[in-house]
């Protein structure tokens, strides 16, 4: 997996990129909770559920039907004037669950794990990118305190922040022009 942080990073920039001016402050909490969420799973490992199980980490927590059940359940009760229906509900809808959908997407590419269950809970098979250029984030905080901590952080500078740099650069300078 990619860090809690570096998926935050990554949804924030898109948010900043493509949302428009004046998001209250729930919308970039909920952009970060939402990136960050699917490694909640690994709270399955205290009741012994093994890592490749549908509910282990990288299971249900990061497949498209999770995103799609919690980008509902955020614009439902975090955007209450929006009728879900309406373009500003299907919008947001869509919004986070892209920001969801994309810590799967980023774990994908990562270079270690058992995959990711993208269509659980229809299917448990795990699945990873052809390219894998990210270095997979040890679980837990002490094995950052280390040289591979540090190879981690260095991994997704590059492959995460500098990347999200430039798509919010992007968006601004589209603005900018349109």
């Amino acid at each position: 997996m990619a860090t809690v942080i570096s998926h935050s990073i990554a949804a924030l920039a898109v948010g900043r990129a493509f949302a428009p001016a004046g998001m209250p402050p729930k919308f970039w909490i909920l952009t970060a909770v939402c990136a960050a969420l699917p490694d909640a799973d690994v709270i399955s490992f205290s009741f012994n559920v093994r890592y490749g199980d549908m509910m282990g980490h990288r299971g249900l927590t990061h497949s498209f039907s999770f995103a799609l059940a919690l980008s509902l359940v955020i614009v439902l009760l975090f955007f209450r004037d929006t009728a879900l229906g309406s373009a500003n509900g299907l919008t947001l809808g869509l919004y986070f669950f892209l920001v969801t959908a994309s810590h799967g997407i980023l774990d994908a590419l990562t270079n270690g794990g058992l995959g990711v269950a993208f269509f659980a809970p229809f299917s448990n098979e795990r699945y990873f990118f052809p390219w894998r250029p990210i270095e997979v984030s040890p679980i837990g905080i002490q094995p950052f305190l280390t040289s591979r901590g540090v190879a981690v952080i260095l991994s997704e500078i590059q492959w995460i922040w500098i990347p999200s740099a430039l798509v919010v650069a992007a968006g601004w300078m589209y603005r900018k022009i349109v």
